[in-house]
């Protein structure tokens, strides 16, 4: 396949999965008894957010330190879990009521700004992440570098307030 057709499936999945996270918030999830409790889902993406971001870590790690296998270990692992975290991310929003924040005071405010900007940066940094790994994977590497030097500390803000959000909405969930 071209780089052409790759760049087309890059933008089309970037525009797809962001739209997919705001139809689901705007859908009444199904009716339906599935038998299990859905709350063990966001303890188990912030787990996953926490793994991403110490993955993103160790590969950062190892690339100033020239050891380009294990990075690429990392990167993989990194890109693994990310997705899927955001395939279950989407399963939980399909079949769950979205959880209200219940916090006071400036730590509203606090907390909408830390998902917003969460929110914002992780829809924006998909295609940079995944044109980060497209330019590693055709071995253009200074393409990659100079990429990859935008989307880690974007990807790392994204994983880590992930956590964040999780850690001050737990309080609220049913």
């Amino acid at each position: 396949m071209t780089e052409s057709i790759y760049k087309k499936a890059i933008i089309a999945i970037s525009l797809a999965v962001p739209a997919l996270v705001v139809v689901l918030f705007y859908v009444s999830p199904p009716d339906i008894n599935l038998g299990i409790d859905l709350n063990f889902f966001p303890k188990f993406h912030a787990v996953l957010n926490a793994t991403a971001t110490l993955l993103l870590l160790s590969g950062y790690y190892f690339i100033r330190n020239r050891q380009i296998t294990l990075h690429k270990t990392m990167m993989w692992s990194a890109f693994a879990v990310s997705t899927v975290f955001l395939l279950s991310y989407v399963t939980y929003h399909a079949l769950s009521v979205p959880t209200q924040y219940g916090g006071q005071g400036a730590i509203k405010f606090v907390y909408y700004f830390i998902l917003a900007t969460h929110i914002v940066l992780a829809a924006g940094v998909l295609p940079f992440i995944l044109f980060t790994f497209f330019r590693a994977l055709t071995g253009d590497y200074v393409k990659h570098k100079k990429i990859a030097k935008l989307t880690l500390p974007v990807w790392l803000y994204v994983t880590i307030t992930g956590v964040l959000v999780y850690l001050m909405l737990s309080p609220y969930y049913v």
